[in-house]
């Protein structure tokens, strides 16, 4: 498994990851009562932040282990190409929860429900994008 594939599963299971915790967080802070009116900002900015932390930090890890048992780290064209078509999958994703987005703001609907659809839109951008591309790097470019 190469470098570029192990940052594809490695950001997979990280979004994953975050989307539960932040989830957790959400419900747990609403302990029963209405989540709309849980103070989400911090919640979901410290999750956003830590995820993003978190992912360098593995891409990062993954990057000195390699280059010290492989002596480089190395990304050729299907590595390239792969990376291509998992955005552009997850991306379709993130077009719909911004239309989303577009419909409720139209509708005057409470912030609180349009930062969650765009941060799951986001998370599940992110996890499609990654599932794509783990796949692709499984099964290959057809």
């Amino acid at each position: 498994m190469g470098y570029e594939e192990r940052n594809a599963w490695s950001g997979l299971v990280l979004s994953i990851i975050a989307v539960g915790i932040y989830t957790a967080l959400l419900f747990a802070a609403a302990a029963g009562g209405p989540v709309s009116q849980v103070d989400w900002v911090p919640l979901m900015l410290w999750t956003i932040g830590l995820g993003i932390v978190a992912a360098i930090v593995v891409s990062t890890a993954w990057g000195l282990l390699i280059r010290r048992r492989d002596g480089a780290v190395v990304s050729d064209q299907r590595d390239r190409d792969i990376a291509h078509l998992g955005s552009r999958v997850g991306q379709a994703f993130l077009v719909l929860a911004g239309l989303v987005v577009i419909v409720l703001c139209a509708f005057r609907v409470d912030w609180f429900w349009i930062a969650q659809t765009m941060f799951y839109g986001f998370a599940l951008s992110s996890i499609v994008g990654g599932v794509a591309s783990v796949v692709l790097y499984r099964r290959g470019l057809v």
